[in-house]
């Protein structure tokens, strides 16, 4: 487990990434990540536009037609 300390950029609060998470991610600087909960946690992982589009497709049925996903899932 790596432990990472909040720390202060500028106006704003951050973490530094070691090298070792940087790779596990394949990620570099100036690349885009995706931060999301979990039921453990929340999740980074290499930012996926194609990815991004199909959540916020799925998040806006799930606004749309919650009523009949909560029938569904009875």
């Amino acid at each position: 487990m790596t432990t990472l300390k909040i720390t202060q950029i500028g106006n704003s609060l951050g973490v530094i990434l070691p090298k070792e998470v940087l790779a596990m991610l394949n990620a570099d600087k100036g690349d885009t990540l995706f931060f999301s909960r979990t039921p453990d946690g929340i999740a980074l992982s290499h930012y996926d536009p194609k990815i991004a589009r199909q959540m916020e497709v799925a998040r806006k049925i799930m606004r749309e037609d919650r009523e009949v996903l909560k029938k569904l899932a009875e």
